[in-house]
């Protein structure tokens, strides 16, 4: 896809297809609201993969990333056996992660929600929070914006 700004200053994203299930909807059938936030959570697991600093790695590398920070603007709704692609699009990396998510209906295309969250680093060694990300983060970054590998 051609770098624009719904991708992102970076155009650094990822989407991952996702189907509701029966677990995930009220008794109308209609997913409750809380769920959509468990959906940008697939794609900001897809994100961080990409970039090739998942869950996994952050732990390794001595930090964690909790969540600050979330909204989530509803303008649509999913339904039972609905299939939708959650895109996490990076918005900021240097001193925190800012991603952006968009929840969109395969079938019609419509725009069902979108949000934003804000993590910070936590040094798990000196269980203190960091007002940078890590340099493993920034160069792994850094990495994609300049088409390397890393």
């Amino acid at each position: 896809m051609e770098p624009t700004e719904n991708n992102g200053p970076y155009n650094i994203w990822a989407e991952e297809e996702i189907t509701v299930e029966f677990y995930d909807v009220d008794p109308l059938q209609v997913v409750w609201h809380g769920n959509y936030i468990n959906y940008f959570e697939i794609g900001r697991r897809c994100l961080l993969e990409k970039i090739g600093y998942d869950y996994n790695k952050m732990e390794e590398s001595g930090f964690a990333f909790p969540v600050t920070k979330i909204s989530a603007k509803y303008i649509g709704s999913l339904h039972y056996k609905d299939r939708a692609i959650v895109r996490a699009i990076l918005v900021e990396y240097e001193n925190l992660l800012r991603i952006r998510y968009e929840i969109r209906n395969i079938r019609t295309g419509q725009l069902i929600t979108k949000g934003v969250s804000t993590q910070m680093a936590y040094d798990l060694k000196k269980e203190k929070s960091c007002f940078e990300c890590p340099e493993i983060l920034i160069k792994k970054v850094e990495s994609l914006i300049n088409g390397k590998k890393s």
